[in-house]
């Protein structure tokens, strides 16, 4: 459906008015001290329950002017004026008079109104209001008329706006290479990796929705030597001002194989259409969560089975975690408690075995293996008393119910 097609359909038709929309905020205020000086005892109705006349009882200026204008424009265009719908339309406008009137507020409430990068006004909208909070009733009334005088001078048209509402797309990722991020790698500006799993799944998505940008989230990521096995690890997109928003159960399964077939370095699964509130979802309690991992790992004496298979045995296991090395860099220092549940070895040979773990979302597994420095307490390292590290790691479920599962 094209643009066009989906406004006559249906369409939200939003004012927005720049230095206007501070002009309608001093208009507003001036015409409720207005009503609470001409009718301090409420409208006819308000007077035979003995009630008083409060500055929550009236009607916001925008809301009124919402009800004047949306039906003069709904008739005009012959579209319906929808609230709700994701498919907006701005109309900014411009009135420069407004700043003069706002001054007055400035040598009231200097604290309100301070310059900001990117702002070509002080008065910005939410300063405004600030400063209409703050100051006291007689001193507005002193250099605002009340109630307000007619404009001089017409708003200006600046210019229209067509934005569709966003749209967002779930599921879950396989990721089968040891030489992928899970988002760009770039250091200081220089790239280190040609792809990325977002990359490899939001292009895909970018094409067929028409999206001006997008922004990726996970339920946790791994590192970029981790494959993640299993039923996957959930992710959201948030796709931005897309152009098309309607896709058909079939055609997101399409679209599904088409993201499959384009790479030999993931998988996704369960892709579907989610609202906003759903993808709360995949984030609340995280840390309660469970994954399951599967570690290679290589100490420097000679191991026999029976030397690992005390390690069967522990349930339970709290940890020291203090914030790792190699991530110190981008995550505050802290000593975070996690827990390993189980453990479950396999024994390969004297130097090497794998080992199963069931653990607490957000614990640091490769830290867990061989000690960081003595910063992850305790460690396999130290559980075996020998020299350990860890050669691979495979997440091979992360435990969380979230999108729901798709016939695939």
């Amino acid at each position: 459906m094209c643009v066009w097609e989906f406004f006559r359909s249906s369409a939200r038709l939003t004012l927005l008015k720049r230095c206007a929309r501070r002009l309608i905020l001093l208009t507003t205020s001036s015409l409720v001290l207005y009503f609470l000086c001409r009718y301090p005892h409420s409208c006819l109705l308000g007077r035979k329950l003995g009630l008083s006349l409060a500055k929550d009882d009236i009607v916001q200026l925008k809301e009124a002017y919402k009800w004047i204008i949306h039906p003069q424009l709904s008739e005009e265009l012959g579209v319906p004026a929808d609230g709700k719908s994701l498919f907006e339309v701005s109309v900014v406008f411009a009135h420069p008079e407004t700043e003069d009137e706002c001054r007055f507020l400035a040598t009231a409430c200097p604290d309100c109104f301070k310059p900001a990068k990117n702002k070509q006004s002080v008065f910005t909208r939410m300063a405004v209001i600030k400063a209409l909070e703050k100051i006291k009733e007689e001193d507005f009334l002193k250099h605002f008329p009340c109630p307000p005088s007619s404009p001089k001078n017409l708003c200006v048209a600046l210019e229209i706006q067509c934005n569709n509402g966003a749209v967002f797309v779930a599921g879950r990722y396989n990721k089968y290479s040891r030489n992928l991020p899970q988002t760009p790698w770039i250091i200081d500006g220089e790239r280190k990796l040609e792809s990325s799993v977002e990359e490899l799944i939001s292009e895909h998505l970018m094409a067929e929705f028409k999206a001006d940008s997008f922004n990726f989230s996970s339920s946790g990521r791994e590192d970029v030597d981790v494959r993640t096995l299993g039923n996957g690890r959930p992710f959201a997109i948030e796709l931005v001002n897309p152009r098309r928003i309607r896709f058909t159960a079939e055609e997101m399964k399409g679209l599904q194989q088409t993201i499959n077939n384009s790479s030999d370095k993931i998988q996704v699964r369960d892709l579907q259409l989610v609202t906003r509130e759903a993808i709360g979802r995949m984030k609340e309690g995280e840390e309660e969560k469970t994954k399951t991992y599967s570690a290679l790992i290589w100490t420097d004496k000679a191991i026999q089975k029976e030397d690992i298979a005390f390690l069967d045995d522990i349930k339970e296991l709290k940890l020291d975690q203090k914030t790792p090395l190699r991530v110190l860099h981008r995550r505050p220092l802290a000593v975070r408690c996690r827990i390993i549940h189980t453990m479950q070895s396999e024994y390969i040979d004297e130097h090497h075995f794998r080992l199963h773990l069931k653990t607490q979302a957000g614990t640091y597994i490769k830290e867990f293996v061989h000690g960081d420095f003595g910063r992850t307490k305790p460690n396999i390292g130290s559980l075996l008393n020998r020299t350990a590290d860890i050669l691979e790691l495979d997440v091979e479920s992360v435990d969380v119910d979230w999108p729901p599962t798709l016939d695939n």
